[in-house]
C-alpha cells in the first residue's frame, strides 16, 4: 500500500470513555477511518504508521444523527470506526509518535 493511501485510511484516533477503558484493559484502540477502507488496509496502515503488530480489526459504520436547527432538520455525516486489537506485548502510544 502506498504512503498516500496510508494517510487517507486513518483519519485519527477516536477518544471517548469507552475507548480509554478498552485501551487500558484489553490493548484495543479505536480509530476514525475512511468509509471505503477495508480491514486489510486499516491493519497495514496501523502497522506502518505505529510500527506495531495488529492481531485483529473490527469495523463499525456509525450513522449520522438527525439534528434540529433553526433552518429545519439537518443530518450529521455517516462515518466509520475501527477497533484495533494489538498482539500481546505491543503497545500504542500517541504522545511519543507526535515528535
Amino acid at each position: 500500500m502506498n504512503q498516500e493511501r496510508v494517510f487517507k485510511v486513518l483519519l485519527g484516533p477516536h477518544i471517548s470513555e469507552k475507548a480509554t477503558v478498552l485501551a487500558e484493559n484489553q490493548k484495543q484502540f479505536i480509530f476514525k477511518v475512511a468509509t471505503d477502507a477495508t480491514k486489510l488496509e486499516i491493519k497495514k496502515a496501523v502497522e506502518q504508521l505505529f510500527d506495531v503488530k495488529v492481531r485483529s480489526v473490527s469495523t463499525l459504520n456509525v450513522k449520522g444523527k438527525t439534528k434540529r436547527t433553526a433552518r429545519g432538520l439537518g443530518k450529521r455525516n455517516d462515518w466509520k470506526k475501527a477497533y484495533i486489537a494489538l498482539q500481546p506485548g505491543q503497545d500504542l502510544d500517541f504522545s511519543s509518535n507526535a515528535e
